[in-house]
């Protein structure tokens, strides 16, 4: 439990998500979430031990959807593993902020993703489905209404599985992110907004009282949670 950071500060607002911030550091944010989240995230972790066993089991193809999907970095990562092991899977990033969109395009445009513009709710309503749904430190960015709003409109898009994978909110965490991010991330949000990240994000307990029984949040290394959902058609 922290001792200092006991309470999400749900209040507070991170630079990236500020419509009128600095293009470039924004754009120099998404590079760098790249790097970042190689290091911390543990999405490889995570393909082998939740994504490839769907994958598999559908003849090596699936069609995998990351909501609030940013620049694209985790998309491209997955998109990179799956082609490693011969993969043929469909990857479709949604972010309702244009300025994504466009980071992707211009950085991006070799690659097959597809990145879209639209809300989880405005594809529910399209009637769209996607085996695998995902997001990658979203849940952390929305109020609590926001998150169970996410979690019905994620349980409605996918037919086999959803993953939310964000931080733990933890004193240590904190600390060692405040001193070692200036170091590396320069002309950026990453520190700035890291801090604050930390900040606004839960605790296991917390996340597992907010989000409906039929999900479980399970903490990984290091100071991390997985949200997680199975359908019961899967």
């Amino acid at each position: 439990m922290p001792f200092f950071l006991n309470h999400r500060e749900a209040h507070l607002t991170e630079w990236m998500d500020r419509p009128d911030c600095d293009s470039v550091k924004l754009f120099n944010t998404y590079r760098q979430f790249n790097t970042i989240n190689k290091l911390l995230s543990g999405w490889k972790m995570i393909f082998k031990e939740y994504l490839k066993p769907i994958i598999e089991a559908n003849s090596g193809s699936a069609t995998i959807l990351d909501i609030g999907c940013g620049g694209g970095d985790i998309l491209r990562y997955l998109d990179h593993l799956c082609r490693l092991e011969g993969y043929q899977v469909s990857f479709t990033g949604t972010d309702p902020d244009p300025r994504a969109k466009e980071f992707f395009e211009e950085n991006c445009s070799r690659n097959k993703i597809r990145i879209i513009n639209k809300t989880s709710g405005e594809l529910v309503e399209e009637g769209t489905l996607f085996d695998i749904v995902i997001s990658n430190h979203l849940i952390h960015h929305l109020q609590d209404d926001e998150i169970l709003a996410l979690c019905r409109a994620s349980e409605k898009l996918s037919k086999k599985l959803v993953l939310f994978n964000d931080i733990e909110r933890s004193d240590f965490g904190y600390g060692l992110f405040a001193l070692t991010t200036p170091l590396l991330f320069r002309n950026s949000f990453i520190s700035a907004d890291g801090k604050l990240s930390i900040r606004r994000s839960f605790r296991k307990d917390e996340l597992q009282a907010l989000i409906p029984d039929s999900w479980s949040v399970k903490r990984k290394f290091p100071f991390r949670l997985l949200a997680i959902h199975e359908s019961r058609n899967s």
